[in-house]
């Protein structure tokens, strides 16, 4: 029989030369007891001569019986790791670089019905699990994937040769690289359901207001007012009672409803049809009424729901009404607002903004006024209203104005020194920043959103902040205004500013100059009265002419250059007619110094073919592609613009895109006219 060639190493190694290192110990002893005496020391010999003998033979012997019993030991449990991870509760495989099933457990072949001998790729079991993923993924990672109507967490994990080996005498890897995807699936389909359960039950609340209820019942007779009021009263009712909500009636004109955030993804799949379906009641009322839908969701709490609810009717009527408003914590979306935004004949609250204005003025020491960047004649006008107001109250103002544009040099010469205005009327950004302070006055018109504005920092110096503006709201908006007049249905910003001006009781005297300027950005917005015009738009025109407006000095200031009508016509012959209703143009801007303006420009021209529905033309300016959209009546470009990330009205709108060509700025464009049209959101 041969000898047993199994060495022992480590501190098993170190336990069995434990006695001979005790003998050397004992012999040393022994020594030093021969000098104390002979026959002590011979004495203690023996003692050390047994106990080595002993020893040696206790070793001999033993060492391969411990051996063997380690051997065995070592088998049985590696046997028994290898029964227990087979059997073990959860499913799991391992796979190799190439994500080719190496091993799997039980637990795994019941659930995938794949045994051991099963060596194809984990992607014919599991899709999601591609050989793209297993090797970007580093260290652990998970993955959600489902099999035969069951989802499972799955739980990879990299498991490296040089780790195994790295305690082993027998093998070595040049590679360390090397590795195993070891995969763990666990089962969640129950926690996933209970998860969603909970979500579905979720309290959602909001508000639903009737935007135009006294102008609806002033058109009919007074016998059918309460029918009017109780048809609108089923359909809000029956709407909601079918998604088993509670709705409470809190005015006359008002809704509370409460009901289970599950309910709101099929509202969306309707689009909120209730918008529409109360636009049917007819009982001989002229004017169609319609609703504006506030909802709150994904709040911390029942009282934050009803803020988000508040937050969003403000924000829906900010915007012109009929139409709905989600928010779900920080996210909004919005729908409907198809229609034409009803004028309020009323001039009450133009009545009540004017005596805020008045007391705002007198309460400052100073105002700075500024409108959005890159401003147009209706931003300029509508400073010089504010301004004009300012002068007669003794306070001094100034308009912030970075950018002088082609189409603004003829009003803004008109403001000189030599014709008795400020030096310092118009200033610059720095300037502005220097002198605002806690005891300014900062007056925003033409705009709402901050980013929007010519000095976005100087929102940030001052406490006591006015807005005027005429642009539909989106979610930036300026925070916490002291006075916020918004109104939708306005032709322009100068035509809110000259409302404002015929109620403040200093009855202010506007020079010639500055009632062509408030007159210019009426005649620019409306497109010489022919697009957003109501009565009061007229009543404000008359206002100014009484005031000194000459249409004819105005149309002077209002001309273009040569190289801006060549650039106007440019865009328009080089104008492409899309899906047969819409026309796309790009506007050169080489010799043009105001590009966007006469992109605007060619946008209403466009308008004026036969067939057109739409129109838009793209200008790339400072880095920037502007994005001028306009239609008569048939298209929203309000929507279509919201959805690139700008705003404005039903027919007026646009945008500004950064961080891409003028060709990929097209072909979104396209795109999202494209995915419009399908979802129902427009209408060829």
């Amino acid at each position: 029989m041969k000898s047993n060639k199994i060495k022992l190493k480590g501190k098993l190694r170190t336990y069995f030369y434990l006695p001979l290192i005790f003998t050397i110990v004992l012999v040393g002893i022994n020594i030093a007891i021969y000098a104390e005496g002979i026959p002590d020391g011979l004495l203690f010999s023996a003692f050390v001569f047994c106990y080595f003998l002993i020893m040696l033979f206790l070793g001999r012997h033993s060492k391969a019986l411990l051996t063997s019993e380690m051997v065995n030991f070592a088998t049985q449990y590696g046997s028994v790791q290898k029964q227990l991870l087979n059997e073990f509760a959860i499913p799991y495989a391992l796979v190799d670089f190439n994500a080719k099933i190496l091993w799997v457990n039980e637990q795994f072949t019941k659930i995938t019905g794949k045994n051991k001998h099963y060596h194809k790729s984990i992607t014919s079991i599991f899709p999601a699990l591609t050989k793209e993923l297993l090797q970007r993924s580093e260290g652990e990672c998970e993955a959600d994937i489902t099999l035969d109507g069951r989802c499972y967490r799955c739980s990879l994990k990299r498991i490296y040769f040089e780790q195994m080996m790295e305690d082993s005498s027998i093998l070595s890897i040049e590679d360390s690289s090397e590795y195993l995807t070891a995969i763990y699936l666990f089962d969640v389909t129950e926690l996933r359901h209970y998860i969603q359960e909970k979500e579905d039950q979720k309290m959602v609340a909001g508000l639903v207001y009737i935007d135009n209820y006294e102008e609806a019942l002033d058109s009919i007779e007074d016998v059918k007012r309460s029918l009017l009021a109780a048809l609108i009263d089923r359909k809000v009712n029956n709407y909601f009672t079918e998604i088993d909500a509670l709705v409470r009636k809190i005015e006359k004109d008002k809704y509370f409803v409460v009901f289970k955030y599950k309910y709101l993804a099929q509202m969306r799949e309707n689009r909120f049809s209730l918008i529409e379906d109360v636009k049917t009641v007819k009982v001989g009322n002229e004017m169609a009424v319609t609703l504006s839908i506030g909802i709150g969701a994904n709040g911390v709490s029942y009282a934050q729901n009803y803020e988000y609810a508040r937050a969003s009717i403000d924000l829906a009527l900010g915007r012109g009404g009929d139409q709905v408003v989600v928010r779900e914590g920080e996210e909004i979306s919005y729908y409907g607002g198809k229609t034409q935004q009803v004028e309020r004949n009323t001039r009450v609250k133009a009545r009540v903004k004017a005596h805020a204005l008045h007391e705002m003025i007198e309460s400052r020491e100073h105002v700075v006024i500024m409108g959005h960047s890159i401003s147009d004649v209706d931003s300029l006008g509508a400073a010089i209203g504010v301004y004009c107001a300012a002068r007669s109250l003794g306070k001094k103002a100034q308009i912030v104005l970075n950018e002088i544009t082609s189409s603004l040099r003829p009003l803004v010469e008109c403001f000189t020194e030599e014709k008795g205005y400020p030096e310092d009327l118009f200033i610059r950004n720095e300037e502005a920043l220097l002198i605002t302070n806690d005891n300014t006055l900062v007056v925003v018109v033409d705009v709402n959103r901050p980013s929007y504005t010519e000095c976005p920092e100087l929102l940030k110096r001052s406490k006591t902040i006015c807005v005027f503006d005429h642009h539909r709201q989106s979610s930036e908006v300026i925070v916490n205004p002291v006075l916020s007049y918004v109104e939708p249905y306005a032709s322009s910003a100068c035509e809110m500013i000259a409302e404002v001006l015929q109620y403040f009781p200093e009855n202010i005297r506007l020079a010639p100059c500055e009632a062509d300027t408030i007159y210019a950005g009426i005649l620019i917005d409306t497109n010489n009265f022919m697009t957003k015009t109501g009565v009061r738009t007229f009543e404000a025109a008359a206002y100014l002419k009484r005031a000194g407006a000459e249409v004819t000095r105005v149309r002077k200031k209002l001309r273009n250059d040569m190289e801006d009508y060549k650039a106007r016509a440019e865009a328009i012959r080089h104008a492409e007619v899309y899906r047969g209703a819409f026309a796309i143009s790009i506007c050169p801007a080489d010799k043009v110094e105001s590009p966007t303006i006469v992109g605007a420009q060619a946008a209403n021209e466009l308008l004026n073919i036969v067939g057109i529905k739409a129109s838009f033309v793209l200008t790339e300016y400072q880095n920037k592609i502007y994005v001028s959209s306009r239609s008569i009546d048939e298209i929203n470009v309000q929507l279509i613009m919201e959805r690139m990330g700008g705003g404005g009205h039903l027919n007026v709108a646009g945008a500004q895109l950064s961080g891409c060509t003028v060709a990929e700025a097209k072909r979104r464009l396209e795109n999202t006219i494209d995915e419009m049209l399908k979802e129902g959101d427009i209408e060829e």
